[in-house]
């Protein structure tokens, strides 16, 4: 089996713009792949483009090898745009050989230790912003059958936060708190924005609600930094989504860093660098929980690295989507009681639907964190997909 080509969909999708690879073989069998980097769109499918090169002709079966040549042939390695390209041709490559041997990846990867998972929604508070609006919301959400919700409070702020700002923020928790009760697990997320003080300072004052967890509280480039506020917050402190490879987790894990790590399969090296990651974290009792609020290509890769990872935590997933999201791909998703069900069909159990894909072309879109418009992430059209 050879590959014979690569290639490349930019689906618009309201708050950013998938982007979705296929690779196809001269023996009919083809593999999807998602490499959706926010507001870099072109910059990954120009990193496509240029591992194509490398792959048209290539055996697919040998994807440790084409990874560590696509990896070690670019030079500059890391970063977020050759990192999302090269996860995305290797998903590829890993449902191309689920669909030859008639089997899931997680076959491929162990075998299933989870036949579920616990899933927390993002998403769910598009458009609010009063806080009984984000009480309403995330009371339909809870009735929907979500028992986790995650979202960023903290408006505009950005690396200090003023009294004003952060009673604003409280308010806003408490009432979400009051409105699920104490049985609703709630993710506090800091999209990066904060200081080392600001950032203790807020952990500190959001530790009566018991959040789960306080989310990148820090920029994710300073790890000594993280490990500061991790040893002075009662909260637990989760990030890694803006990590790359098992080199940059190593550092993360040996610095005590982070309580729960977050490595996003579309971004952090693909299937197989992931469940590495996730296996140095098990040999340090941290759980593993990744980032996850793309596409549904992105959703169908995680849940077969959630089946075969033991310290496999909680998946994140958009409560809701563009309408559109059906249209474009296969999906068939099991959600019950606040789990999401594995699914067994061969290779990653979905298929691009690429005239659907193109009805649907890019648009430009900005990061909405520091604009007042963070919850503008769905259309007013928004729908549920499972």
């Amino acid at each position: 089996m050879k590959i014979t080509d690569v290639e490349i969909y930019t689906v618009f999708c309201y708050r950013t713009n998938w982007t979705f690879v296929k690779v196809t073989t001269d023996e009919g069998i083809s593999g999807v792949g998602e490499a959706t980097l926010e507001y870099k769109e072109h910059a990954v499918a120009g990193a496509v483009e240029h591992l194509k090169r490398y792959l048209i002709g290539k055996d697919p079966t040998r994807i440790e090898l084409h990874y560590h040549h696509m990896y070690r042939d670019a030079y500059w390695r890391g970063g977020a745009v050759l990192m999302s390209a090269l996860s995305a041709v290797e998903t590829c490559l890993w449902d191309i050989n689920g669909k030859a041997l008639g089997v899931p990846v997680h076959r491929l990867l162990g075998g299933k230790y989870h036949d579920k998972v616990k899933v927390y929604a993002n998403g769910w508070f598009a458009g609010a912003s009063k806080p009984e609006q984000f009480a309403a919301s995330a009371q339909r959400a809870v009735k929907r059958g979500f028992r986790g919700l995650k979202w960023d409070p903290f408006g505009q702020a950005y690396m200090t936060i003023s009294n004003a700002e952060l009673d604003k923020a409280l308010t806003c928790i408490d009432a979400v708190r009051s409105a699920v009760g104490p049985d609703v697990d709630l993710f506090i997320e800091g999209h990066g924005r904060f200081n080392v003080p600001a950032a203790i300072q807020i952990a500190r004052e959001i530790e009566p609600f018991k959040p789960v967890w306080f989310e990148e509280p820090i920029p994710p480039d300073n790890l000594d930094a993280m490990t500061q506020v991790k040893l002075k917050s009662n909260v637990a402190i989760a990030g890694g989504e803006r990590l790359y490879t098992r080199q940059a987790f190593r550092e993360v894990l040996e610095k005590r860093a982070l309580d729960f790590i977050q490595p996003d399969v579309s971004h952090a090296g693909g299937l197989l660098e992931c469940r590495k990651i996730a296996s140095m974290a098990e040999s340090y009792y941290i759980p593993f929980a990744p980032h996850n609020p793309s596409g549904p290509i992105a959703n169908a890769t995680t849940l077969q690295l959630a089946a075969c990872t033991p310290n496999f935590f909680y998946l994140e997933i958009m409560e809701t989507d563009v309408p559109w999201r059906r249209e474009i791909t296969n999906e068939q998703l099991v959600f019950e009681d606040g789990y999401m069900h594995i699914p067994d069909r061969p290779g990653l159990g979905i298929e691009l639907h690429e005239d659907a894909a193109r009805k649907y072309p890019y648009e430009p879109k900005e990061l909405r964190h520091y604009n007042g418009e963070l919850t503008d992430i769905r259309p007013p059209e928004t729908l549920p997909y499972f």
